[in-house]
């Protein structure tokens, strides 16, 4: 049997290669490494794949999964620089992964000098071309839950209202897998940044059952104008800080509405937030990692947060993706709800405690090893009116079935 029909995840969506130029020094800004003609003395470059599908899929296999990626790169020297990253994880890694003849493989230049904000100069490259043919139905035979990341980043996901991404989700919903799908923040000023995101989001969730964005990429493309009204009055451009449970209440209902059975938040260093469909049967409906009997009326009509887990944060490099390799690994085990959203958090805080974004992911069990010897957690800083921190540290919100049973 051939080795790429035994996965049990498989991992698609967005794959670039990262080249980081070691730049030394002190203090340096920006307006001084851009200058016209300037020859700029750097180090060694780090030279590492990103995106969802190296991030997000070498984690669930550290962790412990039997996973396939699906990343699309061109026959080019960076696809081949690509490729040979992920095979050394692991050669199984890339049975799955698309060769595109004549086109150019993704990559990103980081500029990041010492104390200061890096800057990318991306280009999206074979991502663009990424369609529903490049999934193959013998592909998908025996894999259990399928995750598709960033494609605010992929040209031909977005384009047409979203008409290719829900003819792709559809396709492997139709073949009885469960469907995760993750974002990315598009840049404002791009053909994604102007995009019906609405309209998008609305063709293709009722095709997905869980949904992980992060808080601001959901509220760029939800409420726009509410974004835009933040971003006015955030000094430091972060706007996590105006997640109040309420306002999370309100995106979670709406994305429900469209369809997903479950809705996770990414909130960066304040936690996670997850609500879940009160309707038996769409949660039934999820596929291959749909909770067992025994575990349907944990997983029915609840709305919880955690927080992050104390750590000494290295980097952030892929700390979303690593979270939601977490919950996704705890789906594919069986787990209950909350010990789901504890894991996603714990092996985020693996994540920062290096500067990329996998290196340190451990085995599941090594992380909940961890978690059971009384790993602290950080304060909850956000607003957060009528809900209840219980024993475990997670926070319970008003949404809750035990919470609309005492009204």
């Amino acid at each position: 049997m051939p080795r790429q029909s035994q996965a049990e995840v498989i991992v698609a969506g967005h794959i670039c290669l990262d080249i980081i130029p070691t730049i030394r020094g002190g203090q340096i800004g920006l307006d001084e490494l851009f200058v016209p003609g300037k020859l700029v003395d750097v180090g060694k470059a780090v030279i590492s794949t990103g995106g969802a599908v190296s991030n997000t899929g070498i984690a669930l296999h550290r962790l412990g999964s039997n996973v396939r990626l699906m990343g699309k790169v061109g026959n080019d020297l960076f696809g081949e620089a690509i490729l040979s990253i992920l095979g050394e994880h692991n050669p199984t890694l890339v049975d799955g992964m698309i060769v595109a003849p004549g086109e150019n493989s993704s990559y990103s230049i980081v500029i990041s000098p010492p104390r200061t904000d890096r800057i990318f100069l991306h280009s999206t490259g074979a991502n663009d071309t990424y369609s529903a043919a490049d999934l193959r139905d013998e592909q998908l035979q025996e894999a259990r839950l399928f995750h598709f990341g960033y494609p605010p980043l992929m040209r031909g996901m977005y384009r047409n209202n979203g008409e290719e991404l829900a003819l792709l989700l559809k396709k492997v919903k139709t073949a009885g897998l469960t469907v995760s799908l993750d974002l990315a923040k598009p840049d404002p000023a791009s053909d994604a940044g102007s995009a019906d995101w609405r309209a998008i989001l609305t063709y293709a969730l009722p095709y997905v059952d869980v949904f992980l964005p992060s808080f601001e990429e959901i509220v760029y493309m939800l409420h726009r104008d509410q974004y835009e009204a933040w971003m006015r009055e955030s000094d430091s451009g972060n706007l996590i800080s105006f997640a109040t449970g309420d306002f999370l209440s309100q995106i979670a209902e709406e994305l429900l509405e469209m369809g997903a059975a479950i809705v996770g938040l990414k909130l960066g260093e304040h936690g996670l937030y997850v609500r879940t469909t009160s309707e038996e049967a769409r949660l039934s409906a999820m596929g291959g990692c749909s909770p067992t009997e025994d575990l349907r009326e944990n997983w029915l009509d609840n709305e919880i947060i955690s927080s992050c887990y104390q750590v000494d944060v290295v980097g952030t490099t892929g700390a979303g993706d690593c979270t939601i390799a977490g919950f996704l690994y705890s789906l594919l085990m069986g787990m209950n709800l909350e010990h789901a959203l504890q894991t996603a958090v714990g092996v985020g805080a693996f994540n920062v405690e290096h500067t990329d974004a996998v290196s340190g992911i451990r085995t599941g069990s090594e992380v909940w090893e961890r978690m059971n010897k009384g790993w602290a957690k950080r304060e909850m800083k956000l607003d957060l009116p009528n809900w209840v921190l219980n024993e475990h540290q997670v926070w319970i919100g008003p949404h809750h079935k035990k919470f609309k049973r005492s009204r």
